[in-house]
């Protein structure tokens, strides 16, 4: 592509760099110059215009874009996306169902280094999505690209996203009593029912149990949910404490403990029956974005997380403090 300013005699059929204001109207950038809008400019008393003029090899911003989107998301509906039109050298990507986007970074950066013209946005890989949410945008920058470093990118980016949809439809929130605990229980399950309600997760209803490994372990196997959440009424501080105990005394067992995510570090999770149980921490108790949403999100929409997974989530695991924690991080 040429780009920079040409005599008015040579700017039929190339393409407007900048809006022009006319006295009677407006000549609008990305517009294919003919024959009356270069009369408007003679009339105006312009005697050369910016234009960016196509070159056999370079293929116009529009089709570059939707080949682009089509090269990332080759079957959208197993993908869980939906393309939209391409307009202005753009295709935005959203969500058709909530989940989480799954990213192959590798592949992103790959065709985001290729030309400086070729450019892919996305959420953070794993970020949680409502339907119809934007989740990448694919913009050309200029008004076209060579259609080689276009192909080049398409293969660099070949089925580079998905959404990962939600795959457990129902939860049950186990809660421990610690003394009279019922005004934090009804918090806590009033919380949790916001959280499964953004990824359309039904909440069974209330349990309370004591604080000890008995009824706690009884509750767990007597769940019929497709996960189980477990928030205990006193914090969770060892791989033996009661609530990791408890899931191990019901024939589940304990994958992890502990996270490098605060708020948050006192989650531990694994699985009972085949479906997943999660240790919250106490600071799940407010509806502030903790650690454990990160796993739970995760784990509802049956991606596996893995100890090392915990451990890489340190970085970007500093999130903003929740005042009502009994210690928070500065007194």
């Amino acid at each position: 592509m040429r780009f920079g300013p040409v005599p008015l005699d040579q700017a039929e059929g190339h393409i407007l760099a900048h809006s022009i204001a006319l006295p009677k109207g407006r000549l609008r950038k990305g517009m294919v110059l003919d024959a009356p809008a270069l009369a408007a400019l003679r009339t105006a008393g312009q005697d050369q215009v910016v234009v960016a003029q196509i070159d056999p090899d370079d293929l116009h911003e529009d089709q570059a874009a939707a080949r682009l989107a089509r090269a990332l998301v080759p079957d959208p509906e197993r993908a869980g996306l939906v393309l939209g039109p391409e307009t202005t050298g753009r295709v935005n990507i959203h969500a058709a169902a909530p989940g989480v986007l799954e990213v192959l970074a590798d592949r992103i950066h790959a065709l985001n280094a290729l030309h400086p013209m070729i450019t892919v946005a996305t959420l953070p890989e794993w970020q949680r999505c409502a339907a119809q949410s934007l989740v990448a945008t694919v913009k050309i920058i200029s008004y076209a690209v060579p259609e080689a470093a276009l192909e080049t990118a398409c293969l660099a980016g070949q089925a580079a996203l998905r959404l990962r949809k939600v795959t457990r439809s129902s939860a049950d929130l186990i809660q421990t009593r610690v003394g009279d605990g019922e005004k934090l229980a009804e918090k806590g399950q009033q919380v949790t029912q916001a959280r499964l309600d953004r990824l359309g997760v039904a909440l069974g209803p209330p349990v309370l149990v004591d604080h000890a490994v008995a009824p706690l372990a009884a509750a767990i196997r007597s769940s019929q949910a497709e996960a189980v959440l477990i928030l205990t009424g006193s914090a969770t501080s060892d791989m033996a404490d009661v609530a990791p105990e408890a899931l191990r005394a019901a024939g589940g067992r304990v994958t992890h403990f502990g996270m490098p995510v605060d708020p948050g570090n006192l989650l531990f999770f694994g699985e009972h029956a085949g479906r997943p149980v999660i240790g919250l921490p106490g600071c799940a108790r407010a509806p502030a974005l903790n650690g454990a949403d990160w796993v739970l999100e995760r784990l509802l929409c049956d991606v596996p997380v893995s100890p090392a997974d915990i451990a890489g989530m340190g970085v970007g695991g500093l999130l903003k403090e929740i005042s009502a924690r009994g210690r928070p991080r500065e007194a």
